[in-house]
């Protein structure tokens, strides 16, 4: 369910914006969608676990958070995020 910690650094690695950098935006935005990818692979084949559930709604309502305020700040990085993860908005 959660990411290992190579995974993770990974994903840091990846989305930093400088060297060292591991609480930009992007970096949170792309470690919280990993982790929700991971869980709602858990949850196809777990259906009632719906503690798990509830910590994806607040997963998910983070990432809306940090994205909303990235849009506000810098639209650009807002929209290349958008299109290097995947993500519909």
């Amino acid at each position: 369910m959660s990411i290992t910690t190579e995974r993770k650094q990974d994903v840091i690695n990846e989305y930093a914006t400088k060297d060292g950098d591991t609480g930009s935006p992007e970096v949170q935005i792309a470690i919280l969608t990993e982790r929700i990818t991971n869980l709602t692979d858990h949850l196809k084949t777990h259906k009632k676990d719906h503690h798990s559930r509830r910590g994806l709604l607040m997963m998910v309502g983070q990432r809306r958070r940090l994205l909303d305020y990235l849009k506000s700040k810098k639209s650009d990085r807002y929209d290349e995020l958008i299109k290097r993860l995947g993500l519909r908005r």
